[in-house]
């Protein structure tokens, strides 16, 4: 056997075990907040290590960096739920934020200003928008009797994604002749990315479908699943295409290897930390018009 196609059998494994982890995770609400929790502490813990070790005078507090970014998300799944119903619970992540700044007059770090930037990366970039997931997966009830959870909408984003990467996958390998981006990304073609696009634009229509002819009828028609569908579809393609400019910016093929035939967490969730926020403006926005 190959060394190409032992790669090829890893790479199978560890992609059916992470979709079967992440189907199973969104069954159960506080399994879903387990689970994102978990994802938000590593790929933290995974992006402050990457930017310690390759950029030059940074030394980003990993340990607070990452505590902090995970009580973001407790704390928006705290507030979304019903848990908490004031400010007073981001109160420990504001103060954080503000040691991790004033830290650094005591340290003695060469590069502050950098240290300080991308300390704040990492909770814009990475935290922020898995915290966001919350949004998706939790309503209000306007009676105020608690929390409605909807596994349907955060699991889409993720099938949405998925079909993405294998419709753009198959579509480029057959037809792609014009790069998408070739400075940062030079395998995606634009052949690839409307494949994808199209195939997540069927499969969007199937989801609203089904979604809308059981018992309950989703609070989304199959004309609203396509348009979160596309835009799950554009937005997850640029937040490839950032990681990609991450990872060229500091010298590395992959963010880590946790994942065998994957690379890290930041290289199997790429495409969410852009496609979430997305995907909760665009449902904000659908419902104000």
């Amino acid at each position: 056997m190959t060394d190409k196609q032992k790669n090829l059998i890893v790479r199978s494994i560890t992609g059916t075990l992470f979709v079967a982890i992440m189907v199973c995770g969104f069954l159960n609400p506080s399994a879903m907040i387990l689970l994102f929790a978990i994802i938000t502490a590593l790929s933290l813990w995974e992006y402050t290590g990457l930017v310690n070790d390759h950029c030059e005078d940074v030394q980003v507090n990993r340990f607070i960096s990452t505590v902090a970014g995970v009580y973001l998300f407790v704390a928006v799944a705290a507030w979304r739920t019903g848990i908490v119903s004031n400010f007073a619970i981001m109160v420990p992540y504001v103060l954080t934020i503000v040691y991790l700044l004033i830290c650094e007059l005591y340290t003695g770090t060469k590069n502050a200003v950098n240290t300080w930037a991308y300390t704040m990366l990492g909770q814009m970039y990475v935290a922020m928008p898995l915290a966001l997931v919350n949004i998706l997966a939790f309503e209000m009830a306007h009676d105020g009797s608690g929390a409605r959870y909807d596994m349907l909408l955060p699991l889409s984003v993720f099938i949405f994604l998925w079909t993405n990467d294998t419709g753009a996958y198959c579509t480029g390998s057959l037809f792609g002749k014009h790069k998408l981006f070739p400075r940062v990304s030079p395998a995606k073609s634009w052949e690839g990315s409307v494949g994808g696009g199209v195939l997540v634009l069927v499969v969007a229509a199937v989801i609203g479908y089904l979604a809308n002819n059981g018992a309950d009828a989703h609070t989304l028609n199959i004309y609203q699943w396509m348009g979160l569908g596309l835009t799950v579809c554009v937005f997850g393609t640029w937040g490839d295409l950032v990681e990609s400019l991450f990872k060229r910016t500091l010298g590395i093929k992959d963010s880590g290897n946790i994942l065998p035939g994957h690379g890290g967490m930041l290289d199997r969730f790429d495409s969410s930390l852009m496609a979430i926020p997305a995907a909760v403006v665009y449902l904000y926005t659908i419902t104000m018009f």
